[in-house]
């Protein structure tokens, strides 16, 4: 904006803060901490290395089907809580009140779903991966490409930049570093962690880092209680919480009046009510119900009461986040107003940089000057291992369906090596791309990072959502019906998107001028109405259509996951493996890996050829640099070459099994309708 042609601004009763982001740094107990605590990460990473095979692209996956309910519960909140979440969820709160905790509200219960309506699928049809799911649920190859690429989109846009974008903002705030500074230097940590632990160090800190993740901030929690005078001097102080600097005739930095509500006027609000109900709920559906990352760390629970287990337990701790985050964020508005709160654009581009608005700093605030020296630093250390730890699932994640699911289907003779090498240099071009992103997501959604987040999930997200919705649970549901209906809904998604980004929302001083699908029509209400199309078009073209054939219905829908096992899902061949590589390459690693190092270790070479002869004395002719770097890198060059034989590689009831405990059972149903109970208990009250 034009300083000389800028709106003027008047001064209120309190007085102002010093435009500084704070004057608390980190001192020597702090940076011990830190140091500690990365030493502690990179030993488990190491420790890591020497118990697993790291040579394949997708690595990630040897974790195998052994997970009791507890790590697979803390690893979902720790894949989905992290520096975004800190910095996003806090800023929402202090911006516009408790209205965004209805977004992790809704996750609880869809990742109720997930353990008792989705995961009885998954596990009943032995599938590892969500696009293989609807490779195998629908047959052909576009639908699945569709998803591929897609998921690429929503990682780099919604995850990976933001992440990014958030970290480097509380080094910023922490160390005065210049934020393109503090992303490399993320970015080079990241990159140190993940060569040192690969991914398989992610489900053993998982469980380590939700405990220091939830000890740290309720911690701060306390302070920010403490600081504030208590409960109901948060509740009074929030509405006073006015900054000194703002535009006259404006609502600019005036608390909402339903700050304290989730469900709020369906016409004029940031989040009307019907739309948190219905809108919201369909692309949190696909994050929790059909994401990846999420699922497949449910899948390697060592059955589905283990699988339940740990939804339950990752519902109960997504109560947390709004008294240790959200909360705590709002406090911050309240004790440093005229900082987190800030009204005018170039008042904020003094305090932090984004003339939009400041209160995505509100939560490192609180850390910066509440803490005592060492808890600044174990928060700090905290916050940079959520991101790491999740930057590394989702590099590993898109690295391993560009790889497998695109790269693979181009070149269908690419060796193990030729996939490794793709899948490490891919990382580095999503690397590159997620900067580039950081100054749109910089400047997106009046300085609210995790509004940012959500709005843009339901532009892409819904018509996946309704894919997986319909082939689980309705059997007429063909390809035809699935492809038009996802092409269909993301181009008009795409569009409304595109839109978003050519007309950004007016400042609150600013007169709308947008066109009418984005004034009158709220992203949530898209979300209804792009479900709805999407919906529509697979019911239509699929009653239009041929059936799916009886193999694509057998233990694929909830009414047929109970269907005996067909023996010709027991083995899989290497002819499959050209049409499901990423299940043929999950599994052949978990059973035959070590038969093949042992016929290497003995001279034996099952399928011999014209150049492997050569490349043996190559490999063995390397200097132990070089080898040491191969291994650093979890690229053994001996695998090249290697055929996967036809043979059993799974046993059949540790795929297909639904098989529960009765016990164990009744405890898990209990305890989910203990946790509905304690949902609608938390909606009613704050609604």
């Amino acid at each position: 904006m034009d300083p000389t042609h800028g709106p003027q601004r008047t001064s209120m009763s309190s007085s102002p803060s010093p435009p500084t982001g704070g004057s608390a740094t980190l001192d020597t107990w702090d940076i011990v901490v830190l140091v500690v605590y990365f030493v502690l990460i990179l030993a488990v990473g190491f420790w890591s290395m020497f118990r697993t095979k790291r040579s394949t692209v997708d690595g990630y996956f040897l974790a195998g089907k052994s997970m009791t309910w507890w790590p697979v519960g803390a690893s979902l909140f720790a894949s989905n809580i992290g520096s975004g979440h800190f910095i996003g969820l806090a800023g929402s709160g202090a911006a516009a009140g408790i209205g965004a905790i209805a977004y992790e509200w809704n996750g609880m219960l869809m990742v109720l779903l997930l353990g008792w309506l989705f995961l009885p699928i998954y596990i009943a049809s032995g599938v590892t991966t969500m696009p293989e799911y609807l490779q195998r649920r629908f047959g052909g190859r576009r639908t699945q490409l569709f998803i591929t690429v897609l998921s690429l989109f929503i990682y780099i846009f919604t995850k990976i930049s933001v992440d990014m974008y958030a970290g480097a903002l509380f080094i910023q705030l922490a160390l005065k570093w210049n934020l393109y500074l503090a992303v490399i230097l993320l970015l080079s940590v990241t990159a140190l962690y993940t060569v040192a632990g690969g991914l398989a160090a992610v489900i053993y800190t998982d469980a380590a880092q939700t405990v220091i993740m939830l000890a740290g901030s309720l911690t701060l929690m306390g302070f920010s209680f403490a600081e504030v005078g208590g409960w109901d001097a948060l509740m009074e102080g929030y509405f006073k919480a006015i900054p000194s600097i703002r535009v006259p005739n404006s609502t600019c930095g005036l608390p909402r009046e339903d700050s304290f509500h989730i469900f709020r006027d369906p016409f004029n609000s940031d989040l009307p009510w019907p739309g948190v109900i219905i809108g919201m709920s369909i692309p949190s559906m696909w994050y929790w119900c059909s994401d990846q990352v999420i699922v497949q760390r449910s899948l390697a629970a060592k059955n589905l009461s283990h699988a339940k287990g740990g939804s339950l337990l990752a519902a109960y701790l997504k109560v947390l986040p709004f008294f240790a985050i959200m909360l705590p964020g709002m406090i911050s508005r309240i004790l440093y107003t005229d900082d987190v709160a800030c009204a005018d654009p170039e008042r904020c581009k003094q305090i932090c940089g984004n003339p939009v608005g400041c209160s995505d700093t509100a939560y490192v605030r609180l850390v910066m000057e509440l803490l005592p020296a060492g808890l600044r630093g174990l928060m700090m250390a905290v916050m940079i291992a959520a991101l790491m730890s999740s930057l590394t699932s989702i590099f590993n994640s898109s690295s391993t369906i560009f790889t497998m699911d695109l790269w693979k289907s181009v070149r269908t003779s690419a060796s193990e090596w030729e996939l490794m090498i793709v899948g490490r240099l891919f990382v580095l071009v999503l690397v590159v791309v997620s900067v580039l992103w950081i100054p749109v997501v910089q400047a997106s959604q009046g300085g609210q990072l995790f509004i940012y987040i959500q709005s843009i999930s339901t532009y892409l997200q819904p018509p996946v959502s309704i894919i997986f919705l319909l082939g689980c649970f309705w059997k007429r549901t063909n390809e035809k019906g699935a492809f038009w209906g996802l092409a269909i809904g993301l181009a008009i998604g795409c569009i409304r998107m595109l839109l978003d980004f050519i007309y950004p929302a007016p400042l609150c001083y600013e007169e709308d001028n947008r066109p009418g699908v984005l004034k009158y029509v709220h992203y949530l209400y898209f979300s209804m109405l792009l479900s709805f199309i999407t919906l529509v078009v697979v019911v239509v073209i699929s009653l239009a259509t041929e059936e799916p054939k009886p193999e694509q219905i057998s233990r694929l829908t909830w009414f047929t996951r109970f269907d005996p096992v067909e023996p010709k899902e027991q083995v899989f061949s290497v002819e499959q493996s050209k049409t499901t590589p990423e299940v043929i390459t999950t599994q052949t690693n978990r059973t035959d890996v070590t038969e093949k190092d042992e016929e290497r270790s003995n001279g034996k070479a099952s399928h011999p050829r014209k150049d492997s002869s050569s490349s043996t004395p190559s490999v063995q002719s390397q200097s132990r640099l070089i080898s040491a770097l191969y291994w650093l890198c979890g690229m053994e060059r001996g695998n090249e070459g290697e055929e996967n034989p036809a043979k059993p590689l799974v046993p059949e009831q540790a795929i297909f099994s639904l098989e529960e405990n009765r016990h164990m059972r009744l405890i898990v149903n209990v305890n989910l309708l203990i946790c509905l109970s304690v949902i609608c208990f938390m909606i009613g009250y704050w609604g």
